[in-house]
């Protein structure tokens, strides 16, 4: 009887603690991030990427300047797909959130977002910089780096698994940058495929239990 009294007072016990570990963990960290929009993201990319090899390929001249429709279509598109992916964020962490009883805003996501900007922003105007110099070769290797260092510096608030997704776009950019001429193959293969297979784990790992 005393047996049976220790076990489930012990088992209580690990059941306390694993509770207040998982309310530590809401309070450091911002656990409503979507799998699934990472694989939908990534599907806009691919499709994205595709319209602009397209674009690419029945370009009449040499060179892409910026006063071409070409370069205007490429800025289209990417503005497009930028745009479809953080919508489709936003709404699915919001579901996701609601779900699970949690804020979408507060000081951990506050956190998380003012560290994900904080590279992303740098990298923002350094491309808006290389533009206006038409230096246009290192456009897709510092979008990957840039978006890389974003992503390592906001995982600590949230997913260990946006670490891992941070590091290989900081490698997939750097080698984008050693084998030139490949940009748009590489960026096809970070924002599309990685986003894809993150998410993918994300979803399987975490969406489901919801």
């Amino acid at each position: 009887m005393l047996f049976k009294v220790l076990s489930m007072n012990k088992k209580e016990h690990l059941e306390n603690l694993a509770t207040i570990k998982e309310i530590m963990g809401r309070s450091t960290q911002f656990l409503s991030l979507s799998g699934l929009s990472g694989i939908l993201a990534g599907i806009y990319a691919l499709l994205g990427s595709f319209l602009v090899y397209r674009l690419i390929e029945n370009h009449n001249s040499e060179y892409i300047t910026l006063e071409s429709y070409t370069f205007k279509m490429i800025l289209l598109t990417a503005s497009v797909v930028l745009l479809l992916s953080v919508f489709t964020a936003l709404l699915l962490t919001f579901r996701k959130a609601k779900k699970s009883n949690e804020s979408i805003w507060n000081p951990v996501s506050k956190r998380l977002l003012f560290n994900f900007l904080i590279p992303l922003v740098t990298g923002g105007i350094f491309i808006f910089l290389l533009i206006s110099n038409r230096i246009y070769g290192l456009i897709g290797p510092v979008t990957l780096i840039f978006y890389g260092l974003s992503c390592v510096n906001a995982s600590k608030y949230t997913h260990k698994d946006i670490l891992f997704l941070g590091l290989s776009q900081i490698t997939l950019g750097l080698l984008s940058t050693a084998f030139p001429g490949n940009s748009l193959y590489f960026w096809a293969f970070g924002f599309g495929v990685l986003h894809i297979f993150y998410g993918s784990i994300m979803y399987f790992k975490y969406d489901r239990q919801h």
